[in-house]
């Protein structure tokens, strides 16, 4: 099977959102941009290069897509989708795309050359652009409670925690947020700080999303979580398992809330409104449902 990924790449207009697409000459089509996986390359990853590649552009990743299936000279061949705002970036014509147009949607429609794309682009179109990211993650593993025998607010990250931790930084750097949040806990904070090193920030305290705080005031958390989604703005809070399962439970009734440490939920909103919520795994681990 030929695994491949890419990006719906999008951005905002008074009079609705524009859809980039890549002409290939080779091929002499119009289609998303898209690109095979490197050897040992995660699929997100793939995406956001591939998407740099052919377009020139520096995204923020929101949600996912529907993923394509087809066949390639009798092989089987699945693509990976994401919703990516443009957020700086020029095109460059090269030999393998020539020409890059953004076009509303019902126009992009019309210009891909295959079914499979209008999928995805369709699957983008059937909801609110997503215009707000807020990415709620669980602590890399911080050891047994047993263990520690200080202030449990003070236990920290042990190795295999601090490996994640770095993991994370890659993967969560890609969905360029520009705030960090960490509930006032040790292993919550140390979990973002390579993050806010890579993007040299400074982790800022948010502690109504520790769990001793949920348990007194679950309202404020939401409160809390819905004030972040602003348009333009993608936020990552580091979190505790009792707190990011629950708000993740009255958000979605229908979700498997369940969220292991060092895993992730990537919540995308458009409109003010919530309009998906996908589970990514603990860093070196398949994704599993989303």
């Amino acid at each position: 099977m030929i695994r491949a990924a890419g990006g719906l790449l999008w951005r905002d207009r008074p009079d609705g959102p524009r859809v980039a697409l890549v002409h290939r000459p080779r091929y002499d089509d119009w289609s998303l941009p898209k690109g095979k996986l490197d050897d040992g390359e995660g699929s997100l990853a793939a995406a956001v290069r591939e998407v740099a590649e052919e377009t020139g552009a520096a995204v923020a990743v929101s949600r996912r897509l529907p993923s394509a299936r087809y066949q390639v000279a009798g092989t089987a061949k699945v693509v990976d989708y994401w919703a990516m705002r443009h957020r700086a970036g020029e095109f460059v014509a090269s030999r393998e795309v020539d020409r890059l147009r953004w076009l509303p949607v019902a126009a992009a429609r019309e210009r891909l050359s295959y079914s499979h794309d209008r999928a995805v682009l369709d699957a983008f179109a059937a909801a609110p652009a997503p215009d707000a990211v807020v990415v709620l993650v669980r602590h890399a593993r911080a050891g047994k409670r047993s263990a520690w025998r200080g202030d449990d607010r003070a236990r920290p990250l042990d190795e295999l925690g601090l490996r994640q931790a770095e993991e994370l930084a890659r993967f969560l750097a890609l969905f360029a947020p520009d705030r960090v949040l960490s509930a006032d806990l040790t292993r919550c904070a140390q979990t973002v700080q390579p993050l806010a090193r890579r993007l040299g920030q400074p982790v800022r305290t948010a502690e109504q999303f520790a769990d001793e705080r949920y348990w007194i005031d679950p309202a404020g958390a939401m409160r809390a979580l819905r004030a972040l989604a602003i348009p333009g703005a993608s936020v990552v809070v580091c979190s505790q398992g009792v707190t990011i399962p629950a708000l993740i439970a009255a958000m979605r009734p229908d979700a498997d809330p369940a969220t292991r440490k060092g895993s992730c939920w990537v919540l995308a909103f458009g409109s003010g409104a919530l309009i998906s919520a996908d589970h990514y795994p603990p860093p070196g681990e398949p994704a599993s449902r989303g």
